[in-house]
């Protein structure tokens, strides 16, 4: 049940930051810690990924929803945690000017995500 609920935040979690990069990806740009340091706005790259939090989020969504359809929030939290690990490794390398934002918001999320999406003992495929 716990699993169901953590899926269910980072579900919606997910589903709204990809929303806003889609509706408004120069405003998410602007008020994303950290993500005008990286460069210039690039509409289809913000879009992109946007997309891929909508993808992870959905999977997510179907965990909450029901707990056979583990596989679909794994597929989903994999996007989650390959974005955590690439913030890990900028932290280690002191490549970040919002540490403690990207443990919590980014790092943290990523690894509740995966173990949300895991099967629990006796969960089944869909």
């Amino acid at each position: 049940m716990v699993k169901r609920w953590i899926a269910g935040g980072l579900a919606a979690l997910a589903l709204g930051n990809g929303a806003f990069m889609l509706v408004a990806g120069n405003q998410w740009y602007l008020t994303a810690p950290g993500a005008s340091d990286t460069g210039p706005f690039n509409a289809h790259f913000v879009w992109d990924i946007g997309v891929a939090f909508i993808v992870a989020g959905a999977g997510l969504a179907a965990r909450a929803w029901r707990t056979r359809y583990w596989p679909a929030a794994l597929t989903g939290s994999a996007f989650l945690f390959g974005h955590g690990l690439i913030h890990v490794a900028g932290l280690l390398g002191g490549h970040t000017h919002y540490p403690l934002m990207e443990w919590t918001g980014i790092v943290l999320p990523a690894a509740l995500s995966l173990w949300a999406a895991l099967p629990s003992r006796g969960e089944q495929y869909a």
